[in-house]
């Protein structure tokens, strides 16, 4: 599960040109939107497609979302426990 933490946090840098932001920086429960990462609905669609791209995951309801993207751990659970690739 630390791998995927840390695979994750480098991906979102890249996807989301963070560019002042270190994988050490994130928390692994820090929030991504709000006081977090600061992040925005936006930034919530790049997400979206980088767990379809990367790991064969298709939201059907975006409101899956706001639940799935509550922070990095929580995303690592939800990828481990649904990926298809």
């Amino acid at each position: 599960m630390e791998e995927l933490i840390l695979q994750l946090k480098q991906e979102i840098i890249r996807v989301l040109n963070l560019e002042d932001v270190t994988p050490a920086g994130i928390a692994d429960s820090a929030p991504l939107f709000g006081e977090g990462l600061g992040l925005d609905s936006i930034d919530a669609l790049e997400l979206i497609v980088l767990m379809e791209k990367r790991y064969g995951i298709k939201l059907k309801d975006p409101a899956q979302g706001r639940e799935i993207f509550t922070s990095i751990r929580v995303m690592a659970e939800y990828i481990h426990a649904n990926r298809t690739k």
